[in-house]
């Protein structure tokens, strides 16, 4: 029996959410399940609207755990119409990677998982971290899990293959050829050393290599090799050999899977609490070329199938190269959909399958065993990282001889140059590790010049001053809550003044400490003599991180004024540029080297830029003028 008892509950269309439910169309599509103030909460799809959707409004007892606590929140629903079950899985995928829904599984940070690209629209091209795919003719590799994975694929690469480096300013502008050069690892293409067709057919091999086609490569290098001996160019074939070497050293530890030319995924994972850690082995040509580790969160309750179609559908829908085959430890909840949008999106055949026996089984258990090894790790260094945390919480609580555990810390920080664009940061900790939601910025209002002790005295009265208006303004309302500890980053100065303001907003019994950085002392109000906390203590350690992340966040806010700020007089002064095109170049580009480095076909694409603006201004940053800027 379908519930339409939900308090608040109302359908799409404003009227009874009975009707809404009689009413949802027998079509494949897409839900969304929303809470009182609009947020979505889950994100599904489905093969038949009508039906999927009534099942979730039923009695308690008939739901899963998961789907109960989720359905006391949900008060108004919303759907979209598809054309095919595959349009929907698409779909799904999509508003769950832009709305991040509470309830459903999502691949932890997957907006910022890096990528490598190899910039084929260059005459020379470079490897290069990109943030996402671009819709331009390089090719991408990825995703990987960490920009550190791809810095270690870039820095081997070079060991093997001398690939320029520079930035497109700098390569233009080039005088005379750099360090890289003198020491083997680039071929010069700035000063038309190498010409542009060798240079691109190197790149072709580092494609291969990156395709995991090792042994192409090698092949292709033995046989210049040869050819260059036979010439009696002996510096050409001596390189030709190191590379060769380069290419057997790397190769050497890698495991042969499956032998023969086999190309594959294996995909399996291992549950901790509400996250699924991911392993993806990936094997090209009989060989294991790469293993990279994802994190699912949301996974709370839900079945294998539910996780693995999760994986599937957010990570492929981004990945570069996808194989033929598919080994995977559960088949996606919708199998059939996932296979042909794999299809679709690899322009060729994908199987997709669970082994039960020979080598492909031993290979995805094998995989297993690395997820539930690194979930483990993962516990334990989280539970060392608990155990430091909850040591430092206590140690600030006996050294400072607070009454509780300051279970939120506030730090403050002022930065500016020589008083202009004088910024403040609002830096939060709860249970001691940041609260990166609870951080704000202040600009400096009310005082000129570098004065600190006045720009802190502004600050912290603002921040005070909101937490009375904040139950009248929502935008307010997350200064709401009171702090346990106040850290101010300086010494006794910018802690009197603080104290200070303080005191007139009627907070004086909040505990406040002044953090030194000379001598990493304490400094209470009106006590002259400072806290020496342990060098070693996690007491201490806890401060610095709260402190150095204030510092952190202020100096990077005042470095992005200031930039903008030059920017702006920059643009000021070209041709073709007025307001409306000035404030859409300073949204599509952070700073002034990121529109030097944007080509003209970049610029036209900013929003009110004509290709005449665009050459305009490209011309007017790379004559000498421009430079200087």
């Amino acid at each position: 029996m379908l519930r339409t008892d939900i308090p608040g509950l109302k359908s799409v269309k404003g009227g009874p959410v009975q009707e809404t439910l009689k009413n949802l169309p027998q079509a494949p599509g897409v839900y969304l399940l929303k809470d009182i103030e609009g947020q979505v909460l889950y994100v599904g799809k489905a093969v038949v609207l009508k039906n999927r959707v009534r099942s979730y409004f039923q009695a308690p007892e008939r739901l899963a755990a998961k789907v109960r606590a989720m359905m006391r929140h949900v008060v108004d629903l919303e759907y979209i119409v598809t054309t095919t079950e595959v349009e929907a899985l698409i779909l799904e995928a999509t508003l769950i990677k832009e709305m991040k829904p509470h309830y459903n599984i999502r691949l932890k940070d997957d907006k910022a998982y890096p990528y490598l690209r190899l910039t084929w629209e260059e005459d020379f091209p470079r490897l290069v971290i990109a943030r996402k795919p671009g819709a331009d003719q390089s090719r991408y590799f990825g995703p990987y899990p960490r920009a550190q994975s791809v810095r270690d694929t870039i820095r081997l690469l070079r060991k093997i293959f001398p690939i320029r480096n520079c930035t497109n300013h700098k390569f233009k502008n080039a005088a005379r050829p750099c360090l890289e050069y003198h020491i083997g690892h680039c071929q010069a293409p700035c000063q038309n050393w190498v010409t542009k067709e060798s240079y691109r057919a190197m790149m072709r091999q580092v494609e291969q290599f990156l395709e995991g086609r090792a042994d192409e490569v090698e092949r292709e290098l033995l046989a210049r090799l040869h050819e260059a001996a036979e010439n009696l160019e002996f510096e050409r074939a001596a390189e030709l050999r190191n590379q060769v070497q380069a290419i057997r050293d790397v190769r050497e530890p890698q495991t042969v899977a499956q032998g023969g030319e086999r190309e594959l995924d294996a995909i399996a994972w291992a549950v901790s609490l509400d996250e699924a850690l991911v392993q993806i082995f990936r094997v090209r040509k009989g060989r294991l070329t790469g293993r990279e580790s994802f994190t699912l969160t949301g996974v709370d309750g839900s079945p294998e199938s539910a996780i693995a179609e999760a994986f599937v559908t957010q990570y492929y829908s981004n990945a570069q190269d996808i194989p033929p085959e598919i080994l995977i430890q559960a088949l996606p909840e919708n199998v059939e959909q996932s296979i042909q949008w794999l299809k679709e999106r690899r322009s060729g055949r994908v199987s997709m399958r669970v082994p039960q026996r020979g080598e492909k089984s031993q290979l995805l258990r094998l995989v297993r065993k690395n997820a539930e090894m690194a979930r483990d790790e993962g516990v334990r260094r989280q539970d060392r990282r608990q155990e430091r945390v909850d040591e430092g919480l206590k140690g600030l609580m006996h050294a400072l001889g607070l009454a509780r555990l300051p279970l939120r810390m506030e730090c403050y920080d002022i930065s500016n140059t020589q008083g202009a664009e004088s910024v403040a940061s609002m830096v939060v900790f709860t249970q001691g590790i940041p609260d990166k939601s609870q951080y704000r910025r202040f600009k400096i209002k009310t005082v000129d010049g570098p004065n600190d002790f006045q720009s802190m005295y502004e600050v912290i009265s603002r921040r005070f001053k909101h937490r009375d208006l904040a139950e009248n303004q929502p935008g307010l309302k997350r200064f709401a809550e009171l702090p346990d500890l106040v850290i101010i980053d300086g010494g006794q100065g910018q802690l009197g003044y603080a104290v200070r303001a303080m005191r007139e907003w009627g907070v004086a019994d909040i505990p406040v400490f002044g953090l030194a950085k000379q001598h990493e002392w304490l400094f209470e109000p009106d006590v002259s003599r400072p806290i020496i906390l342990d060098r070693d203590s996690e007491a201490l350690k806890m401060l610095q991180r709260l402190r150095d992340e204030a510092h952190r966040f202020a100096i990077t806010f005042h470095r992005q004024l200031r930039t903008r700020r030059n920017l702006k007089s920059l643009l000021d002064d070209v041709p073709g540029i007025g307001s409306k095109r000035k404030k859409a170049l300073l949204r599509a580009f952070p700073d002034l080297a990121a529109i030097k480095e944007a080509s003209v076909e970049e610029l036209v694409h900013v929003p009110g830029m004509s290709i005449r603006a665009a050459e305009s201004l490209a011309h007017y940053l790379r004559d000498e003028r421009g430079t200087k800027a």
